[in-house]
């Protein structure tokens, strides 16, 4: 069922809702994502939890005409969400940036009983100072559509990943302005993520690709019980790139967490 709730600053959120179990999961995408990124997850999981797909501020179908783009309000979008939910105990599903958005949403929400990350933060010291944030911020100023199409792969697909994958979410990018996205992204660069991470009392367990290695002990500095787990042969979009390796794996991360 699509629903929509309003965010703190008065931007309509939507999000969809399926499944009936006691415990509801809340996925939220990554970068220039939506709620269709997790349809192989609602068709999995639905028969045992409560599953939410939410589209943040910006993102799918919901307001795009937000003045003040911070992560605290990305936060207050799936806190919004949250509160519109019977369910009692919600753990949140976060993809790519909003791995960062769902920790500083967690600390909003009482109702959250722990962080799925998925191919993100993998290495909480990593930093980024203003001269290094405004070379990646002017490239897709500049030329976005070179950025998408020839800068990003790199970055984002394995040799593995399949065509379709690839071909979908260049096309799903290409779709936005470039300011727009940038505005999207810029949040991510500007806060402060670890003292965060530090406020943060319930588990965390994170599922990441292998293309990239996760700093276990490093973040460990910083979230009080964190934990992950890797899928191999994937780029940075695993619940897209083998959707039923994926799903088996964050089955069996959920029920850890339950």
């Amino acid at each position: 069922m699509e629903k929509f709730t309003v965010s703190s600053d008065g931007q309509k959120i939507h999000y969809k809702e399926s499944g009936n179990g006691n415990t509801a999961i809340i996925l939220v995408h990554g970068w220039l994502g939506n709620t269709e990124w997790w349809n192989d997850q609602q068709k999995y999981f639905n028969h045992n939890y409560h599953v939410i797909q939410i589209d943040l501020a910006g993102h799918g179908k919901s307001d795009s005409s937000r003045e003040n783009w911070t992560s605290s309000q990305y936060a207050d979008d799936i806190k919004a969400v949250a509160n519109a939910l019977e369910s009692q105990d919600i753990i949140l599903v976060g993809h790519s940036m909003s791995g960062a958005y769902v920790l500083e949403a967690s600390l909003k929400i009482p109702k959250v009983k722990a962080l799925v990350l998925i191919d993100t933060l993998k290495d909480l010291d990593e930093s980024f100072n203003d001269e290094q944030v405004e070379q990646i911020l002017s490239m897709y100023r500049s030329d976005f559509k070179n950025a998408v199409e020839n800068i990003l792969p790199q970055y984002l697909f394995a040799e593995q990943t399949p065509v379709s994958v690839t071909e979908r979410i260049q096309k799903e990018f290409l779709q936005n302005e470039p300011e727009k996205a940038i505005n999207a992204l810029k949040p991510l660069y500007e806060t402060d993520f670890k003292s965060i991470a530090m406020q943060v009392q319930i588990p965390v367990i994170a599922i990441n690709s292998d293309a990239s290695p996760t700093n276990l002990e490093g973040n460990r500095k910083y979230l009080k019980d964190y934990d992950y787990v890797t899928i191999t042969g994937v780029g940075h979009y695993p619940m897209l790139e083998k959707p039923e390796e994926f799903n088996t794996i964050l089955g069996d991360v959920l029920k850890r967490l339950s």
